[in-house]
């Protein structure tokens, strides 16, 4: 997968279409706080347009260009097709040192699941339906700090324990959203009318 994908050793991984409430320009002053003392670039999959441009600025105008990862300008770059096949996904996400997803805003926050069903530590927001999602197996981090989205990133790359933690508690809230969970919620919603 590393190969096919010309992955870096190692990698922050964020996943979303690059627009303004994924919050990736944050991420990257987050990731700038962080420069001098983690060398591991964020790898960035999805689409985007103008905001992914102001991000491309942004990156350009600090010298952080080679600390971010746009991987489907990285496959277009080698003659490929500039998407992630979805069977991918898993080793993606397991390859990766943390996922971090600080959105403003999420109607439900899927890859914060998918995540921590791989074994994934994750950085997430303070706000919307994240922390509902995260329980208590992710690093919360407020949206308009990039400090504390990189205080995330230091704790998952530099203590192993709490890294492992935070993957152990990931596989247990997985769980509450289990297809056969969630029928079972929906079916109690019903009896309780009845």
């Amino acid at each position: 997968m590393r190969t096919k994908y010309g992955l870096p050793q190692r990698f922050f991984l964020h996943v979303g279409t690059i627009i303004e409430r994924k919050n990736l320009l944050n991420i990257c002053k987050g990731l700038k706080l962080i420069q001098k003392d983690i060398d591991i670039p964020l790898v960035v999959v999805g689409k985007g347009g103008s905001y992914k441009e102001k991000v491309k600025e942004y990156l350009a105008g600090n010298k952080l260009e080679k600390k971010v990862i746009f991987l489907s300008d990285l496959l277009a770059a080698q003659g490929k097709k500039p998407f992630i096949a979805t069977e991918d996904f898993p080793a993606l996400y397991q390859l990766s040192t943390a996922m971090i997803y600080p959105s403003f805003y999420e109607g439900f926050g899927m890859p914060i699941i998918e995540a921590m069903s791989g074994g994934v530590p994750v950085i997430t927001s303070t706000t919307s339906c994240m922390p509902e999602i995260a329980g208590d197996a992710a690093f919360l981090a407020d949206p308009e700090q990039p400090g504390e989205m990189a205080e995330g990133f230091r704790k998952f790359y530099g203590d192993a324990a709490y890294r492992e933690s935070a993957i152990s508690k990931g596989f247990e809230n997985a769980k509450r959203f289990s297809p056969e969970k969630y029928v079972q919620s929906v079916m109690n919603i019903y009896n309780s009318a009845l």
